[in-house]
């Protein structure tokens, strides 16, 4: 069963997504990589909050714009996806993309290494970048409340 929920930590405010759309998006995307969606869980942040869980779980001391906690069984993708809006808005404008799109970017990205995707190694960020791409393409207009 398909479950996914959103939470807020630190000084982040929770973006307004139709869940329902957004849902469906994700299990399309997943689908499309040959897996079924179980429990997923966002957890939007600041960069104060995703800095502290980058050195806390992973050893890292940088900011990153999401960490993908990986409990997939082999039935459904599961995982927590800890993601700074912070950095994803720092990022949209580096990039200049809008924040919204560079926000689905993120959250897809967490769902797409859940299905087994990579991006560290050699040639793995631009398959990586596709796939996103792919994604975004099928993306329904209506996953922003306005």
């Amino acid at each position: 069963m398909t479950e996914i929920n959103y939470m807020v930590q630190g000084n982040a405010v929770m973006p307004m997504l139709n869940r329902t759309a957004v849902q469906d998006w994700i299990v399309e995307v997943a689908s499309r990589h040959g897996q079924r969606v179980g429990c997923l869980t966002y957890v939007f942040c600041d960069d104060a909050y995703i800095l502290s869980t980058n050195r806390e779980f992973l050893g890292h001391d940088y900011y990153t714009d999401i960490i993908t906690f990986d409990y997939t069984n082999s039935r459904h993708i599961a995982g927590d996806m800890v993601i700074s809006l912070d950095t994803v808005r720092s990022n949209a404008v580096m990039l200049k993309a809008d924040y919204e799109t560079e926000l689905m970017r993120v959250m897809i990205h967490g769902v797409l290494h859940l299905c087994g995707i990579n991006d560290k190694g050699p040639g793995e960020r631009e398959v990586m970048e596709q796939h996103e791409n792919d994604a975004l393409a099928i993306l329904p207009e209506n996953v922003f409340l306005k």
